[in-house]
Order: C-alpha cells, then sequence, then structure tokens
C-alpha cells in the first residue's frame, strides 16, 4: 500500500475538523427527476403514440386522464398522436439515485479524539457548516 504524502500538522488532531461527502455501498433509493438532472424533466419530450393499437389507446388515455402531466397534443401527417410535454415536470422514467451522507467529524488523518461528528441532512447545511469554519479559520489567521 502506498504512503500518502501529508504536510505535517501544526496543530493537535483536536485543532481540526473534516467534512466529508459518503455514500453507501448497494444502496439506491427512488429519485426525483430534478434531482438526477433528467435530460426529459430539464428540457421537455415528446411522446410520440400510436392508438391504432390496442397499447396506444391505452397510454393515451393514461396521459390525458390520469397522468397529471401538463402537455399539448398534436397529430402527425402519419396519423401518430404527439404529446409534447413542458420542462420542470416528472418524465415517466424511473430514477434511482445513491444518498450522499453529509459529516462533519472532530479530528483529522490522525483520528477523531472527541468522538464527535455531525451528519446534515441537506447539502446546503454542509456547505453552510463548512464555509463558516471556513470564515472562523481566515478570522483568526488575520488576527495572528
Amino acid at each position: 500500500m502506498q504512503m500518502s504524502n501529508r504536510i505535517d500538522p501544526n496543530l493537535p488532531v483536536g485543532s481540526y475538523q473534516t467534512y466529508s461527502i459518503t455514500a453507501q455501498r448497494d444502496t439506491r433509493v427512488v429519485a426525483a427527476c430534478e434531482q438526477v438532472d433528467c435530460p426529459q424533466w430539464r428540457n421537455g419530450w415528446d411522446s410520440v403514440i400510436d392508438e391504432s393499437t390496442e397499447l396506444g389507446r391505452t397510454q393515451a388515455a393514461y396521459i390525458r386522464g390520469q397522468s397529471g402531466r401538463t402537455f399539448r397534443e398534436m397529430k402527425t401527417d402519419a396519423g401518430l398522436t404527439v404529446f409534447r410535454f413542458e420542462s420542470g415536470q416528472r418524465c415517466f422514467a424511473e430514477h434511482y439515485t445513491r444518498p450522499e451522507i453529509y459529516l462533519v467529524r472532530d479530528g483529522d488523518w490522525r483520528g477523531n479524539p472527541t468522538g464527535r461528528r455531525r451528519q446534515h441532512t441537506r447539502p446546503a447545511d454542509w456547505v453552510e457548516d463548512m464555509a463558516e469554519n471556513q470564515g472562523r479559520l481566515i478570522e483568526l489567521q488575520e488576527r495572528g
């Protein structure tokens, strides 16, 4: 195993905080289109349906009556029905993602002497926490 090249810290391990983002292995959850940056959600999409078939009639009936999505309906020269869906709404695919874990713990690579750790539930809170910590460090450095 290769050793990491690290700068020797100037302060004891308890003077540091470590911010990390991890994901559990083999864990996936259903996600909204927006979470996975779905291209259909971002740009909108067309569904072209052949209503001369039983499947097509079933699909068209679902879109019109049960989908709950905003669309415009058009016909092609070939007699197909085109449903044009606006961007910003859930598509018909099932999306999955691996949930991220946003952690803050005392210490650094040498360990966590207090055992204290916090898990943020929202990425924005983790970012805000880190920004506040960076602000404190800059303020301390400016004081000398």
